[in-house]
C-alpha cells in the first residue's frame, strides 16, 4: 500500500482544491448519503465508520447531520487535516489510523453503517486484495447493517480505456484553477497522475501518482455476496445526485 499512503499523504493538504467549494461539498454529499440511510430504515442513531475518511469530507458532513461517527484511514497526513477540519467545523469525530483490510486490529466493535467512498475500493490492485478489503469490513458491520461505497463507473470505462479524465476548472479570485487526470492503463489496473494547476496571481502546477484497478459492478457484487451480504443494489447518479455510481449491500 505504499504507492497509495505516498498519494494520499502528499495530497492531503491540496485535496480540497479538487472542489469548487470543499465545504459545501460535505453538505451536499452528507444530505445525499442521509437519505440513503434513511430510505434502508436507519436514523441518526446508527453508528457509522467511515473506513477510507480521507480529509473528512462525507465523515466531518455526516457529523454535522447529527450521526455518531467514527472514521479511519491509511493515511496519517490526511488523518491530520481531517483532524483539523472537524475542530473548524465543530464536529466531534473519533479518527484510526488503519487498513480497511485490517479493521478488526483497530476496532473490535461492529457498526451499523460502514462507508468507503469516492473510488477507494479500486485501490486494491488484485482481486485477492479486494477480497480481503470486503472481508474485512463486512466482518466489521453489524448484523443486519450495512456496507455502502461508491466507486467509477468502471463498467462503462473499461471497453474504452480513456487516457485521461475530463479536467475540472474553477473560478478564483484572481485566475482559475484546474485539476485533471491522466490514466496510463495496462490490462485492468491503471497508473493516474493527478494534476492541480493554480493559474492565479503565479502559476503553480502539483503532480500526484497513483494506482487503481477497474473494478466492474459483476465483480464487486459477487465478492460482496461471497463475504455474507444478503442483498446488493446499485444507484446511479440519476438516481442519487451522487458523482459515482454507490452500492448498498446489507448483512
Amino acid at each position: 500500500m505504499d504507492i497509495i499512503q505516498t498519494f494520499y499523504d502528499n495530497l492531503a493538504s491540496q485535496y480540497d482544491k479538487l472542489f469548487l467549494d470543499w465545504r459545501a461539498a460535505t453538505k451536499e454529499q452528507a444530505l445525499i448519503l442521509d437519505k440513503l440511510f434513511k430510505a434502508n430504515g436507519y436514523d441518526e442513531k446508527a453508528e457509522i465508520l467511515d473506513c477510507a475518511c480521507g480529509i473528512g469530507t462525507q465523515a466531518i458532513g455526516l457529523a454535522g447531520l447529527g450521526y455518531n461517527v467514527t472514521a479511519s484511514d491509511i493515511s496519517e497526513e490526511e488523518l491530520k487535516e481531517a483532524r483539523k477540519r472537524a475542530l473548524e467545523n465543530n464536529v466531534s469525530i473519533s479518527f484510526e489510523n488503519a487498513d480497511f483490510r485490517a479493521l478488526s486490529e483497530s476496532f473490535s466493535q461492529k457498526f451499523d453503517i460502514i462507508i468507503a467512498m469516492d473510488n477507494a475500493l479500486p485501490h486494491m490492485l488484485t482481486e485477492n486484495d479486494l477480497n480481503a478489503a470486503i472481508k474485512s469490513i463486512t466482518n466489521r458491520v453489524a448484523s443486519g447493517g450495512m456496507f455502502v461505497a461508491s466507486i467509477r463507473d468502471y463498467d462503462a470505462l473499461i471497453a474504452d480505456k480513456p487516457p485521461y479524465s475530463p479536467p475540472y476548472i474553477h473560478k478564483t479570485e484572481n485566475g482559475q484553477r484546474v485539476s485533471f487526470q491522466t490514466w496510463n492503463w495496462n490490462g485492468d489496473n491503471y497508473k493516474l497522475i493527478q494534476y492541480i494547476v493554480e493559474d492565479d496571481k503565479t502559476l503553480e502546477i502539483s503532480k500526484f501518482e497513483c494506482e487503481y484497478r477497474a473494478v466492474s459492478r459483476e465483480e464487486l457484487t459477487k465478492l460482496l455476496t461471497l463475504n455474507g451480504c444478503s442483498s446488493v443494489e446499485w444507484k446511479f447518479p440519476e438516481d442519487t445526485g451522487f458523482y459515482q455510481p454507490i452500492v448498498i449491500a446489507k448483512k
